[in-house]
């Protein structure tokens, strides 16, 4: 019981960065520099970033939500273009279609894992003539891996490009077809890959962004979007320079750079990422173990390979009174996500309750618990054993 347990003597929320000395001393010497933006440790970070997730190019950008945004445009996103999404994500993943103009459609996930259903996208895709649909949206939610060789294959089919939301899952991997690891991000299959430095994400940057691609074309003019649209290169230049100061604005681009001390700051975390994922799996799995005979407590997609673990989520039929109840106990959790699809702007837009079941009966049900890798096994187990006192009370 988790009376009989030692108290933690911090709060536990579901998710919390990692500050460590070294973290601090590479954002020192970044203040000690001669950059505090748009300097060498940029370019470093993108270029370590990039071979982290096996892409050939990484773009550093203010946030994960600024990510979907140049992805969007430097893929064209029109008004009246349509692009389907998963409805269980975070807003953004959505917001950046409508950002551009375009229309977002939703296909509902499959339940067992929390992931868009391909075959849904497929039967979405199949009620109106190709070319209706330009693009798709698959998100790696809780770190959990899409198939994203299977979605390769249905967007070839239809005439589909690939943005891949990743901001859950560096380090995650799928097996393809031939049973190989495929990284999350690394630009086989997808078009672009996005990933968040938010402080609860396993890399913190405070707030921070990164786009991986294997395409040249597309890298360099995310390179100009992030940058007001402006280019300095002497080879994409439009007109001969006046000078050494000459510069072009070539199209309406944004301010959506991420600063030196970000990156630097991103650097030292990247270079424990991997122990931080292995901590991460390991919490998972004991998480796994704990809650196999916990009755009415049903993790999602437990078990799974090339799972990332940024969200180690529970289903429960009380949901609310459990996260009331874990409250009272400094354990802070967390519901991943509203669907998109109910939020009232979305509403506002044409959808409604009863459109997607699989994510409503998801989001009715779940609740994401402390997974963070400074958590201690001993905290852990006070969350446990928390969790099974109230389902003990619920079954009594």
């Amino acid at each position: 019981m988790a009376n009989s347990l030692s108290i933690p003597t911090r709060p536990l929320p579901y998710g919390r960065q990692h500050i460590t000395d070294a973290d601090i001393a590479a954002v020192t010497a970044a203040l000690q520099s001669d950059y505090l933006t748009q300097g060498p440790i940029v370019a470093e970070f993108e270029k370590q970033f990039a071979a982290y997730v096996g892409a050939q190019y990484a773009v550093a950008v203010s946030n994960g939500t600024a990510a979907l945004h140049l992805c969007a445009l430097a893929l064209d996103v029109q008004p009246g273009q349509r692009v389907i999404t998963t409805p269980l994500t975070f807003a953004a993943s959505a917001n950046c279609v409508r950002y551009c103009g375009g229309e977002v459609h939703f296909a509902d996930i499959d339940p067992a894992t929390g992931l868009i259903d391909l075959a849904k996208v497929r039967a979405l895709l199949e009620t109106r003539p190709k070319g209706y649909f330009t693009g798709l949206i698959p998100v790696d939610f809780a770190g959990l891996a899409v198939d994203l060789e299977a979605a390769r294959t249905l967007a070839d089919e239809f005439g589909l490009w690939v943005i891949e939301d990743s901001c859950h899952s560096p380090g995650g991997f799928f097996l393809d077809s031939q049973g190989r690891e495929q990284q999350c991000g690394n630009g086989s299959f997808a078009d672009l890959a996005i990933f968040s430095f938010h402080p609860v994400k396993h890399i913190a940057t405070g707030e921070g962004g990164m786009i991986t691609t294997n395409d040249e074309r597309l890298f360099q003019r995310l390179l100009r979007l992030r940058t007001h649209g402006i280019t300095r290169d002497p080879a994409d230049l439009l007109r001969e320079a006046d000078g050494g100061w000459y510069m072009e604005m070539q199209e309406l681009g944004y301010n959506y750079r991420l600063a030196d001390l970000n990156c630097a700051l991103g650097l030292s975390q990247l270079a424990r990422a991997d122990q931080g994922l292995a901590r991460r799996r390991q919490l998972a799995a004991r998480y796994d173990d704990a809650f196999a005979q916990t009755p009415g407590v049903t993790p999602l997609a437990p078990g799974r390979p090339g799972h990332a673990y940024h969200l180690y989520v529970i289903q429960i039929a009380d949901r609310k009174g459990l996260y009331d109840f874990l409250k009272t106990r400094q354990i802070f959790a967390q519901v991943h996500y509203i669907p998109v699809h109910r939020m009232p702007y979305y509403e506002g837009l044409g959808w409604r309750a009863g459109d997607f079941p699989e994510a409503e009966k998801y989001y009715a049900h779940c609740l994401s618990i402390p997974l963070f890798p400074t958590l201690t096994d001993e905290e852990q187990d006070y969350v446990v054993a928390s969790i099974n006192e109230f389902s003990t009370r619920i079954k009594n």
